[in-house]
């Protein structure tokens, strides 16, 4: 439903494996619009010769635990948007936290390899990884107040992304700032930055924390389950603008979810990961429409 009126009318499972109204286009039926923005996609892959992001062998533990991610290997290329969807624990999360070196302590890279635009991120030292983080990769987490500073005003920590990366920002923090929160389409961003994150609703701390990651212009964007804790109609909001602002920039996305239905609706390849292991992989047409694995089958009877 958008605009107060309905757009697609089915069983759940038909809508996740072959939604017929297109978000990406804003347009309907599945014959001509989908098949247009996937055309795009493949041409624009076929261009591509290198991926920017390249994860080989990637094995992720916690002491002498068993590996929580194992051999785990995928490419994502300029402009994707490349799902991760698996159930709670599937390691989907501490794959994106290697990609970032962000793990929590204790957990440590045992294996693989990490390239970003031919870049090891996984030899980097701590102060090379902070060149990196916010400017060429940003990432946005689950739980926007968790990551906000509560005892900073909304503006300031927006300008602040700009300031620790002025290599890549263009123009002044502050008023680079509130052009970002127009961008997002808060209103008043004027009085929004006065405002502390306890003060916003947490779609509107979801806004702001996809401001702060667009500001630098990523070339790569991970968000880890981006809209799992807001309303469902906040949800498609929010995914909507992540869209636009990817399209406007020419950001890669890796998607992390647990959703089927987010990855029918956003991504342009999927990856299937359970137990730590990624165990199928494919178009989203060929993943949905013809799941090889039983835990693959698994997720998409889930949403009926």
């Amino acid at each position: 439903m958008t605009s107060a009126r309905w757009k697609a009318t089915c069983s759940t499972s038909s809508i996740a494996r072959t939604p017929r109204w297109c978000w990406r286009t804003r347009a309907s039926p599945t014959a001509s619009s989908t098949l247009t923005w996937r055309n795009d996609w493949q041409r624009h892959m076929s261009m591509a010769s290198e991926p920017l992001l390249r994860v080989d062998g990637l094995t992720v533990a916690f002491g002498q635990q068993p590996p929580v991610v194992r051999g785990v290997s995928f490419e994502v290329m300029p402009g994707e948007t490349v799902g991760i969807v698996g159930e709670s624990g599937s390691g989907k999360t501490m794959t994106a936290l290697s990609i970032m070196r962000l793990l929590p302590p204790g957990g440590r890279i045992v294996g693989g390899s990490i390239l970003f635009d031919g870049m090891p991120l996984h030899r980097f030292t701590e102060a090379q990884m902070r060149q990196v983080r916010g400017g060429d990769i940003a990432m946005i987490f689950q739980d926007p107040f968790t990551c906000l500073n509560p005892v900073m005003r909304i503006g300031e920590q927006v300008a602040e992304a700009a300031r620790l990366h002025r290599d890549r920002a263009e123009g002044e923090p502050n008023e680079l700032a509130l052009q970002m929160l127009r961008a997002v389409h808060l209103p008043d961003p004027e009085r929004i930055a006065r405002r502390y994150p306890h003060e916003l609703s947490g779609g509107q701390r979801q806004r702001v924390m996809i401001a702060m990651a667009f500001i630098c212009h990523p070339r790569l964007l991970i968000a880890d389950e981006p809209s799992t804790a807001l309303d469902v109609t906040v949800q498609l909001q929010i995914l909507h603008l992540m869209r636009e602002m990817q399209q406007q920039q020419g950001t890669a996305v890796l998607l992390i979810t647990h959703d089927i239905g987010v990855v029918a609706y956003t991504c342009d390849r999927v990856l299937v990961m359970h137990r730590g292991e990624i165990v199928e992989s494919g178009t989203v047409y060929e993943v949905l429409e013809q799941p090889r694995h039983p835990y693959t089958r698994q997720l998409l009877e889930a949403v009926v």
